[in-house]
């Protein structure tokens, strides 16, 4: 079969026809239409039917797929030859979905069908997922959604009463991937009212995992030490602040390995209440990374009674290799020059490698923490903001315009500076440190890199308020990377005025 190859005359990459190539390549470089100017891709076709605007030739506000010279957006009439983009139903113009019918009236019809109560109209209590819903700016994202074979019968479930739209009702649906989604829409929308999502999850997960451990004494033992230690911890914290991922996988973790250490003593035929000091240390000689996550159950074991007065070995945690500053200044430059690296990365990286910033506050950053003072960009991650520098400045006020996963109906009003593929939520730290591993970065040895070196030049108290560090975590860390600063006390130095006459 033979291949045709041509360039986009927008973005000027290769683009084919062969349908056959695109399985080997980003589908999105497939021509998609060709206009007087030349074939156009997937990509560019679908920036062009989403451009509204003022026309560059006739000053009239409307869709603009049309470029002219020097970079002139123009609408239909005036470039000629796009085609019409008037949606008969709605008078509107807009990407077309099917003959002559935009793809948000779609949207709207198919949701509508997916939402009716039984009446023939749609559920007064999901009228505000509905307006929110086909608001979102790309309808095609939408109508894939729809698509998916298990979606219409949650939204029929949910709008003819056979699960109560509660957050409860929501728990009993299947699949429970599309089920949490689908829970953060209605959450967003005002449907639902928030809850901690992740410990939510959390308990969500508790009861099915707790249903396939076997043994009845282990479940039983389990199920206390997750109600009164773990997720009375959760709790405690959750109603401070909310619950970070990073603490939800860490408690499963500790209730797996738990559940790990009973059956590792049930293998050596020793109940827990004869569990002796030998069964203990061949625990934490088996596996040093394992046995150090079931240290809370021990001592929770042990302040119940259900173990002796044993003594729990310590582990010494393995450190990476520290990222020196000649690595942390190169990986700098990198990140500054390299265009291959895409905005979220750069971004990403420099507030580790710049201001040493744990993923978890980098998940919570707003576009409001970006702030401008004149001709100067200043970040807020402490008190007082800090100075962002250039280029960093341009590569942030960039992205910042250009956020990624904003034409969905997931964040069409994000103001999280990572807003992630779920209603309201952040990029999963996951997806963060995975992004930093994909540019060779290892996140933690570069933030203990990062904050050792600024702590060197300046003193900790000052480091701490800027950067959002606690004073005590700031002046450990001074200590450990040798400061000089150690004698620096904070606050206001200068002397108060004296009074006229005194001496």
């Amino acid at each position: 079969m033979s291949r045709s190859r041509e360039f986009c005359a927008r973005c000027e990459q290769a683009v084919c026809t062969d349908w056959e190539k695109t399985k080997l390549r980003d589908p999105r470089l497939r021509t998609r239409i060709r206009w007087p100017e030349g074939p156009v891709c997937v990509k560019c076709y679908d920036d062009a039917v989403h451009t509204r605007g003022r026309c560059d030739g006739c000053d009239v506000d409307r869709l603009l797929p049309g470029i002219g010279p020097a970079g002139a957006r123009l609408c239909t009439s005036c470039a000629g030859g796009l085609g019409d983009f008037t949606c008969r139903r709605c008078g509107q113009e807009g990407p077309r979905y099917r003959a002559g019918e935009c793809a948000r009236c779609v949207l709207s019809e198919r949701l509508a069908a997916c939402l009716d109560d039984g009446t023939g109209a749609i559920r007064p209590e999901l009228r505000p997922f509905y307006e929110s819903f086909r608001a979102m700016p790309r309808a095609r994202g939408g109508l894939l959604w729809l698509s998916k074979p298990h979606i219409p019968p949650l939204l029929s479930a949910l709008a003819g009463g056979a699960v109560p739209l509660t957050h409860a009702g929501l728990s009993t649906l299947q699949p429970w991937r599309a089920v949490i989604h689908l829970r953060d829409l209605l959450v967003d929308a005002g449907v639902l009212p928030p809850v901690d999502r992740f410990l939510f999850l959390l308990e969500q997960w508790l009861h099915g995992w707790l249903s396939s451990i076997e043994d009845p004494q282990h479940r039983s033992m389990l199920e206390r030490f997750a109600t009164w230690h773990v997720l009375r911890q959760l709790r405690n914290t959750a109603a401070r602040q909310p619950i970070n991922p990073g603490r939800a996988n860490l408690a499963r973790h500790v209730l797996r390995t738990s559940a790990q250490f009973l059956v590792h003593l049930a293998e050596h035929n020793r109940p827990l209440e004869d569990c002796g000091q030998a069964d203990i240390d061949r625990w934490f000689a088996a596996d040093l990374g394992r046995a150090e996550h079931s240290r809370a159950f021990l001592r929770w074991c042990i302040a119940q009674r259900e173990l002796p007065r044993l003594r729990i070995p310590s582990v010494v945690k393995k450190t990476g290799a520290r990222l020196s500053q000649p690595q942390r200044l190169a990986f700098i430059r990198r990140v500054l020059t390299d265009p291959s690296i895409p905005a979220a990365d750069r971004v990403l990286a420099l507030l580790i490698l710049l201001y040493a910033q744990p993923l978890v506050k980098v998940a919570r950053l707003t576009v409001d923490d970006v702030l401008r003072e004149q001709d100067q960009v200043l970040l807020r991650l402490g008190d007082p903001p800090i100075p962002v520098p250039l280029p960093f400045a341009d590569v942030l006020l960039d992205y910042v315009a250009n956020r990624p996963n904003m034409f969905s109906a997931t964040n069409p009003s994000s103001r999280l500076l990572f807003p992630g593929r779920r209603a309201g939520q952040p990029m999963h730290t996951t997806s963060l440190r995975l992004r930093l591993r994909n540019l060779g970065l290892p996140s933690i040895d570069a933030r203990t890199a990062t904050i050792r070196q600024l702590l060197l030049e300046a003193p900790a108290a000052v480091v701490a308020g800027m950067l959002g560090y606690h004073v005590g975590t700031a002046e450990t860390l001074a200590i450990q990377a040798g400061s000089t600063w150690a004698r620096y006390a904070a606050g206001d130095h200068q002397r108060p005025p004296q009074p006229q006459g005194a001496r």
